[in-house]
């Protein structure tokens, strides 16, 4: 069996991303395609369902001798897309490729530059604006592009399953069914392709080797049953917001941000710590400039090394939203009845995210301060996931990728995003290799205004998911 023409694969990808890619991916970024979570009404709505024919659409028109376009849909739960194509002739049974992505979106947010807009696709200077655009519309077209260069390139694949669900923005609540119902059809897999991930610049490949676990919920503090003057009742009554800030104070210090809940914590692996060491030494100032500092804020540390760490194996909490407060300007002088606050944390990729969840219960519901009454809903727990080793063949694509495509040599990096996706297949498929990689950097504005995708990056990647396709077929 002969490697893949690696010139002719890349003039493959190079010309479906410039005369189909972009142009139908445009198409897709213009279809508001709210995740459930954040469209209580998607399916009235039917913009998931526009998104999963868009997509079909091109699918269905793709030159894969023997490939199957479908549809899946289990009542009451959103779609999933199905591209289905057969080992190329002459490659032995590896078993199953199955290559990953989400056509389901975060909300549009407000303040998207002048001339931008969520779901109004411009292209300008290699960069593809719009929501959706990188996060992660684009992945069923690069990992298709990239079957195609294969067998243009005179390569070979195994039997590969482009599966792009709608849900994952919310969590992939329907994923474990979707996997379940499809586990006979899907067979033993082998190699799992996400390109819903990316790196610290747009210079080389990144390999996601781990990503964090997640605990979420709604804890409301009630005092009143009715808001009180808050001249005659302050003093008297203590403040709900008083009492969370106590509660908190259980679960964080909030003079270092250390997490204080005790199965949130875990030993960090050395070879992980290796691998932040070497990102950190790769891309000097990728994490810490990353983001939009306003004056003369500082991050948590100086050190690079450690804000790796910290966004990858160290848990943290954030407070995402609050009710319960009027805004500034409508406040008048009310001791409030109650206060929301809706908090989430970010686990370690190894700690058992139920466990953490009954942890946080019992010490924000025990021995509360003035016996106030504490209410918990919206909860929600992922499991994080760390990838096993890579196994020989799929070290020396990474190297041949390294070399050919992007001439710098590849990095790992630990995600402090979740992708339940993977973790739901680590464990289904304890002796699959993964290749969790994408076109995401660090100011691509993933899930806030002027999101973007770097186009030469994920051409770059498609080309990248090509050889490895062919390394996989041919086990070396």
């Amino acid at each position: 069996m002969r490697f893949v023409e690696q010139k002719t694969a890349s003039d493959t990808v190079r010309r479906l991303w410039a005369d189909e890619i972009v142009p139908n991916l445009s198409g897709l970024v213009e279809i508001p395609a709210l995740s459930p979570a954040f469209d209580a009404d998607w399916q009235a709505a039917g913009h998931l369902d526009a998104a999963i024919e868009h997509v079909r659409g091109w699918l269905a028109g793709r030159e894969l001798p023997g490939a199957s376009v479908d549809v899946v849909r289990l009542d009451g739960r959103s779609p999933v897309l199905l591209l289905d194509v057969p080992a190329s002739e002459g490659a032995e049974d590896r078993g199953t490729v199955l290559l990953y992505g989400h056509l389901d979106k975060q909300p549009p947010v407000g303040g998207w530059s002048e001339g931008l807009g969520p779901w109004t696709p411009v292209l300008r200077d290699g960069r593809l604006y719009g929501r959706g655009s990188a996060d992660d519309g684009y992945a069923g077209y690069a990992a298709t592009a990239a079957l195609e260069a294969v067998r243009a390139g005179g390569g070979a694949h195994a039997r590969a399953v482009v599966l792009l669900e709608t849900g994952e923005e919310s969590g992939s609540p329907d994923l474990p069914a979707y996997l379940e119902h499809l586990s006979e059809r899907l067979g033993e897999v082998s190699l799992v392709v996400c390109l819903d991930s990316g790196g610290n610049d747009y210079e080389r490949m990144w390999l996601t080797t781990s990503l964090r676990g997640m605990v979420q919920a709604h804890v409301t503090v009630r005092v009143l049953d009715s808001g009180q003057h808050s001249g005659l009742s302050s003093g008297v009554v203590p403040s709900s917001f008083r009492i969370l800030r106590q509660l908190l104070d259980r679960l964080e210090d909030s003079a270092t941000g250390e997490i204080t809940v005790e199965g949130s914590n875990v030993e960090i692996p050395d070879d992980r710590r290796f691998e932040a060491k070497a990102t950190a030494e790769s891309a000097p100032g990728a994490i810490g400039k990353a983001f939009p500092l306003h004056g003369d804020t500082r991050t948590v540390v100086e050190d690079e090394y450690e804000l790796l760490l910290n966004n990858s194996w160290r848990p943290t909490l954030s407070v995402i939203g609050a009710s319960g407060m009027p805004e500034p300007a409508d406040a008048g002088n009310v001791l409030r009845d109650a206060t929301t606050l809706a908090i989430s944390f970010r686990l370690p990729p190894t700690a058992d995210s139920a466990a953490v969840l009954d942890e946080v219960k019992k010490l924000l519901t025990t021995d509360v301060p003035y016996s106030a009454t504490v209410e918990l809903d919206h909860l929600e727990t992922a499991d994080g996931w760390n990838a096993p080793s890579a196994a020989p063949w799929l070290s020396g694509a990474l190297e041949t990728v390294s070399d050919t495509v992007f001439g710098s040599p590849w990095r790992s990096v630990g995600l402090g995003g979740s992708i339940p996706f993977m973790g739901l297949l680590g464990e289904k498929y304890p002796d699959a290799q993964f290749l969790v990689t994408g076109a995401l950097g660090p100011d691509s504005n993933a899930h806030v205004p002027d999101e973007w995708l770097h186009v030469e990056q994920a051409t770059r990647v498609t080309e990248a998911v090509a050889i490895v396709l062919d390394a996989h077929a041919r086990g070396e």
